[in-house]
């Protein structure tokens, strides 16, 4: 499945438990040699009451991941599929998220309110997150992954190949950090370029386009309803008093059974 070109290969785990170890991790998520997406999901069974199903987040290098906005939407519109109801909820090891469909079937996603103090993003020393001292003066939060945007004149002066990494391996992130190129059109339009902490370039990213939206109201340079136009598709995000909301449409693309054929000891 895929939400604006960010795309997922989910695997539901509530009848069978199954591990993987990180070099399997990293096989399946291989474009070449695996399947080939931007994160694997697992749809695991609920641990909390009024919850649909618990989400576990894997990176393509095999990293694990609290959170994923737009994989969180495509999950949803699969379990909207085994029941009638508009609204849902899913947990993750980050929080629980409210999720739901409208009539065009797009989904909507509660991602909860930022973090945005400097130990809980987490960066390595005590700094103002509004303004870190990097050239362009980025900003930095938390939503469910450390983020860092960038807000700049002109989207096309910049490489996120080779200007994303930099950022996401500095030391004033001891997590490492997913990085945003943000050009602002107006106060509800952004034009968006992403790198993903352990998968690198992504066609769209959730927790991305929330962390890009609330870190430039925090600067004053948006307003609580804004389009998100990213390589992918566009995506909105509001910012609500429940949290910040992402809605977007997703697209199951085919259903398949695999067989991980393991080395032996």
């Amino acid at each position: 499945m895929h939400g604006c070109g960010n795309d997922f290969v989910i695997i539901d785990c509530r009848a069978n438990v199954i591990q993987l170890s990180n070099e399997e991790i990293q096989l399946l998520c291989n474009r070449r040699i695996g399947i080939g997406c931007d994160q694997l999901v697992f749809i695991n069974s609920k641990k909390t009451k009024n919850t649909t199903a618990h989400l576990s987040f894997w990176n393509t290098d095999g990293s694990s991941s609290d959170t994923c906005g737009n994989a969180t939407r495509c999950v949803a519109s699969l379990l909207f599929e085994e029941t009638s109801k508009s609204e849902l909820y899913l947990e993750t090891n980050h929080t629980k998220i409210m999720c739901k469909r409208d009539v065009n079937a797009n989904i909507s996603v509660n991602m909860g309110k930022p973090r945005i103090g400097w130990s809980e993003i987490p960066l390595s020393k005590k700094i103002d997150t509004l303004y870190l001292p990097f050239d362009g003066r980025p900003t930095a939060s938390n939503f469910g992954n450390p983020h860092c945007s960038f807000f700049v004149n002109d989207i096309e002066e910049y490489t996120i190949e080779t200007f994303g990494p930099n950022i996401e391996n500095n030391k004033l992130f001891p997590e490492k950090t997913n990085v945003q190129i943000v050009e602002v059109i107006d106060r509800g339009n952004i034009v968006m370029r992403v790198w993903e902490r352990g998968s690198g370039v992504t066609l769209a990213s959730g927790s991305s386009s929330c962390a890009a939206v609330d870190s430039g109201i925090r600067r004053n340079l948006l307003d609580n309803i804004v389009n998100v136009k990213v390589d992918g598709g566009e995506l909105l995000v509001e910012k609500k008093d429940d949290g910040v909301w992402l809605t977007g449409p997703t697209k199951h693309v085919f259903s398949g059974i695999f067989t991980m054929i393991r080395k032996k000891p």
